[in-house]
């Protein structure tokens, strides 16, 4: 059977089959619960969550709650569709109901007509709200002020109507004596009464209830909880952070304190392009200067630009963004301790700082890890998977899954270069690695036609088919090293491959003829975040003439996304026996005669004794309980948790349980459920270990951060 009619039989049966079992309604494939270990979920399947809730972009969320369920929405920038609507029922697993927009056409700049380019504007920061039978997004899109977006069902259909001011990072909030207010700005903070109809501002309304030097940034959040204004703020100077201010009377005065900083989850900066900001979209040769990452350095990293929420029971969840590294921004889940009226990240005895593993949100609902997107595609549907957007406002009679059923048809339409190609489809990229492989046809391409596969970002790179009279080649392009690299194929089918690590910031390219034994090209290539796109990196399947011809046309025939971290289900070593170093020193930690817990030298004899074997017990919902193999006992926290008060104990005690922290890579931290603290050491003091560190910096060389390895049998 040949290539074309394979696809066609498998398009026609899988449209087919889709129809009998769901009817002329049938779209998207959905993701199950069995697609948990294939693609990340937040959700552990054993009570407890690990940050992040997306280890894709997913920036400047805001949430609330209707009755027992859950919505989320965040920035979009420039990509269609957008606004996209979430829903939970537990505030970890989440699926994408739809977006509040289609398409968002605002001027020749989104369709790339005239050299114009919308990267870095488009629609951000969005407030979501529910009053009185209605769901309400407010959203800002440069150049065009604030915009209302509005819908009885958070499925859609939304309409949209423009407020007629522009108010930078607002949030709204409707008051119990049914006026509409808005807070927004930077630094100094604004009130203003909206219409009720919210067609505009009220005339004379607007003043600044906190003023400049209040420690207060932007990405306001607005509410009203036991009488109180609450305003919960972020800031990124020097470093990230989070405030909340309050007040009796909307008016103010208002005071203000830090919830939540230092909290990086031990991630550090990236890589960063912070020269393309405010320049044009560079062109192919441009010199890129990029900015190689303190390690230990906090920058506009840690939590920050986020609220909280409520639950039916009481219970409050804070909800924040962080900077993580090229691959872009994404959200976290905290839990929040009321203190002295004021809603702290985190957990009594570490306030500020969150866990990044903690027991789920007591919302009563149960169920699978259920991942929140199908990112493969075969394209046999009859529509994209939700999670594709296109780079800027498509040409929608330039591409088609119907002109070849089973394909992806891209028709090339001219442009000067990658970033300026028309019908780029994206999706985000995701961490801590991804590998997308997409299979493409291009017997189509004409003369000028460039069309494969491709990293959307500044740098930008890519591998693709480009063609010759009869003959088909591979190029591969960086735009950092302004490096070309030409080789002949074999012919127009090839598969396009592209492995990126979000952690170290490379992505490797390769392809390959037979779709099994893929070869390399072009080395290393260096990732980045910058503020010209203003998101992370993304996936592309691209098809542009770059002669200036609308010419050929580019047949996607499958496309998928492998996360080798996706299955976590085996990272927390339970029932063997292990050896634990300190990622800081290499230290392997031991048993003390004294009855602490201790480190030995690399090279002593301890080192390599029975008191450096451990077992771990696992006591369920992530805890675990970790006993010597010396016969010395238990693990436990007793006191503060302060030097020599982590202990080996006889008899296993409720201070003996510990949150793992799963980091990944075999790294973990212990959190003492006695402290709500970790246990660690600083190397330089000879200290032996204790359990009142708050939590780990960006380089993960602190003293808190672990390495287990599975010990050899004894001898």
């Amino acid at each position: 059977m040949s290539n074309w009619s394979r696809g066609h039989f498998r398009a026609w049966t899988g449209i087919a089959l889709a129809l009998f079992l769901a009817g002329p309604a049938a779209a998207q494939v959905k993701p199950t619960p069995s697609d948990a270990t294939k693609t990340w979920t937040p959700d552990n399947g054993n009570g407890t969550f690990t940050n992040p809730l997306f280890n894709d972009e997913f920036s400047d969320p805001d949430v609330i709650r209707v009755g027992d369920d859950f919505y989320m929405t965040g920035t979009t920038m420039h990509v269609m569709p957008g606004l996209p609507v979430l829903h939970s029922k537990d505030l970890v697993n989440w699926t994408l109901l739809g977006y509040a927009f289609d398409r968002l056409d605002m001027g020749p700049e989104y369709r790339f007509v005239d050299g114009k380019d919308a990267y870095g504007n488009g629609i951000w920061a969005p407030a979501f709200r529910y009053h009185d039978g209605t769901f309400y997004i407010f959203s800002n899109i440069n150049g065009h002020g604030t915009q209302v977006f509005r819908a009885k069902n958070p499925a859609g259909p939304w309409t949209r109507n423009a407020l007629g001011a522009t108010l930078h990072d607002l949030s709204v909030l409707f008051d119990d004596d049914g006026r509409v207010f808005a807070v927004y700005g930077y630094g100094a903070v604004h009130l203003v009464e909206l219409k009720p109809d919210l067609s505009g501002i009220v005339e004379g309304t607007d003043r600044v209830i906190i003023p400049e030097g209040s420690a207060m940034g932007e990405g306001h959040h607005f509410y009203k909880i036991n009488g109180k204004y609450v305003v919960i703020t972020a800031d990124y100077a020097p470093v990230g952070r989070m405030m909340a201010a309050r007040a009796d009377r909307i008016d103010g005065p208002y005071e203000t304190v830090n919830i939540s900083s230092r909290e990086t989850m031990g991630l550090g900066k990236g890589w960063s392009a912070p020269s393309v900001r405010g320049r044009p979209v560079p062109e192919p040769g441009d010199r890129i200067d990029l900015v190689e990452p303190n390690p230990r350095e906090l920058g506009v990293v840690p939590l920050h630009q986020g609220g909280i929420v409520d639950l039916p029971n009481g219970d409050w969840w804070g909800f924040s963004m962080m900077d993580t590294k090229a691959m872009g921004r994404t959200t976290f889940l905290s839990p929040v301790t009321w203190k002295d009226g004021w809603p702290f990240f985190g957990l009594p005895g570490n306030l500020g700082r969150s866990p990044r593993t903690w027991i789920k949100p007591a919302t009563g609902a149960g169920g699978p890890p259920t991942p929140t997107y199908q990112r493969n595609d075969s394209f046999a549907g009859p529509k994209l998977q939700p999670v594709w957007q296109w780079n800027h406002v498509p040409d929608d009679s330039k591409w088609s899954l119907r002109e070849r059923r089973g394909f992806l048809r891209l028709h090339s339409l001219a442009a000067p270069h990658f970033l300026l190609a028309r019908n780029s489809l994206t999706q985000r990229a995701v961490a801590p690695e991804s590998i997308a492989t997409a299979v493409l046809d291009a017997s189509g391409l004409k003369a000028g036609d460039v069309a494969g596969l491709g990293l959307l970002s500044i740098p930008y790179s890519y591998v693709a088919v480009v063609r010759d009279g009869a003959a088909f080649r591979l190029r591969f392009y960086d735009l950092l090293t302004n490096r070309t690299i030409e080789e002949p194929l074999p012919g127009p089918r090839v598969s396009l491959r592209v492995d990126g690590d979000y952690e170290t910031e490379v992505a490797r390219f390769s392809y390959s003829t037979d779709g099994r034994t893929f070869r390399p090209i072009g080395g290393d290539v260096r990732q980045a975040f910058q503020l010209k796109t203003f998101q992370g990196v993304r996936y592309a399947l691209f098809a542009f003439n770059e002669k200036g011809l609308a010419a050929g046309q580019a047949d996607f025939d499958d496309f998928r996304l492998d996360e080798p971290f996706a299955d976590r289900s085996a990272n927390i070593p339970s029932g063997k026996v292990v050896t634990i170093r300190n990622l800081a020193d290499d230290r392997p930690i031991r048993t003390d005669p004294h009855g602490m817990l201790n480190f030995a030298r690399p090279d002593s004899p301890q080192a390599q004794g029975p008191g450096t074997r451990f077992r771990i017990h696992d006591r369920g919902q992530g805890r675990v309980a970790i006993e010597a193999m010396d016969g010395s006992g238990f693990v436990t926290v007793v006191g503060e948790g302060l030097p020599a008060d982590v202990r080996l104990m006889k008899a296993e005690t409720k201070d003996s349980l510990f949150q793992w922290q799963d980091m990944l890579r075999h790294q973990f931290m212990l959190m003492s459920l006695r402290t709500h603290r970790y246990v660690g050491l600083n190397p330089a003091t000879g200290e032996p270990y204790s359990a009142d560190w708050p939590g780990t910096g960006p380089d993960r060389k602190d003293g808190t951060v672990l390495v287990w390895t599975e010990a050899p049998p004894a001898p």
